[in-house]
């Protein structure tokens, strides 16, 4: 075991049972998880995860975790990143909005309750599958499994191919998986894992769905937007994403206009990496609208 779990988890487990009784496996009522993810304004999934546009999604795809990083840092959200991956079927970046699931060492007790209340709801197969079966399209899966290598494959290739099937995305699993030979024939599932193992998943019990985790060193909400790299994976809150999207965007339209005017040798080295002049930012202004950006550069 890598780590303890965090206080938070225990106050989800009382809030679940004081606040709302057993609503659901999960613990948070939707209300909750409004309240919780309160800065996001935008459309939401019924049970109160926040929405963030496709649109948005695939301009995220474009963002490295340096940039995101930079934005969040000045943001005061420090706790977003986390690297150290094992990665299989690595390809271009991921942009997913995260459904959350956190699980426990076992305790028989305990999951004998929360297996007859999987039962009452309907779920199906074993708790693993439980958390599979909500996933739509655009979501990412991201599970907190405390680091747990042997007895800790979150999944295999049989429900690799399920979870694609239902999100056309990847996973994160703080934890292992199993049938890495038969994940790689998933064609576009990438797998962020910590490690690979034979063995079946068991001795642990799903505490929540769709409730804040912990990855490592970064903070995750339901709702948040991870965004992959060779780097490791940034978690993006849904209010931020827009913000990180638009700064990338500029960055980028900055290094191309940059490189092009040092090709013309139009401006020296020292003009381009130093403080740029009126004349230089409305040129460059000019020819970012001629690309059909609404990135603009103001003045210092």
């Amino acid at each position: 075991m890598k780590k303890n779990f965090s206080l938070l988890v225990l106050i989800v487990v009382v809030l679940g049972f004081s606040v709302c009784g057993w609503a659901q496996l999960g613990m948070f009522s939707k209300e909750q998880r409004i309240e919780l993810t309160r800065e996001w304004k935008g459309d939401r999934f019924p049970d109160g995860r926040p929405k963030v546009p496709d649109e948005l999604l695939n301009r995220l795809k474009a963002v490295d975790a340096e940039e995101a990083w930079g934005v969040l840092m000045g943001a005061g959200y420090p706790y977003q990143f986390e690297g150290g991956w094992k990665v299989i079927n690595s390809g271009p970046r991921l942009a997913g909005r995260v459904v959350t699931a956190v699980f426990m060492p076992v305790r028989p007790d305990v999951n004998a309750v929360l297996n007859e209340h999987g039962k009452a709801e309907g779920r199906i197969g074993a708790q693993n599958s439980w958390v599979i079966d909500t996933l739509k399209p655009g979501d990412i899966l991201v599970v907190d499994l405390f680091g747990k290598i042997k007895d800790g494959t979150f999944i295999g290739d049989n429900l690799g191919t399920s979870m694609y099937a239902k999100s056309h995305t990847g996973l994160i699993v703080d934890g292992s998986v199993r049938d890495e030979s038969g994940i790689r024939e998933i064609e576009g599932f990438q797998v962020y894992a910590r490690g690979v193992d034979p063995s079946a998943l068991r001795n642990v019990m799903l505490m929540g769905i769709n409730v804040p985790i912990r990855i490592g060193q970064a903070t995750v909400m339901p709702g948040d937007v991870a965004v992959t790299d060779p780097e490791g994976i940034t978690f993006i809150p849904p209010q931020m994403c827009e913000e990180v999207a638009d700064k990338a965007e500029l960055t980028h339209l900055v290094d191309e206009w940059g490189h092009m005017m040092l090709r013309q040798q139009k401006y020296a080295p020292g003009e381009i990496d130093g403080r740029w002049t009126h004349q230089m930012i409305e040129e460059f202004n000019q020819w970012a609208a001629s690309k059909g950006s609404k990135q603009r550069m103001k003045e210092h």
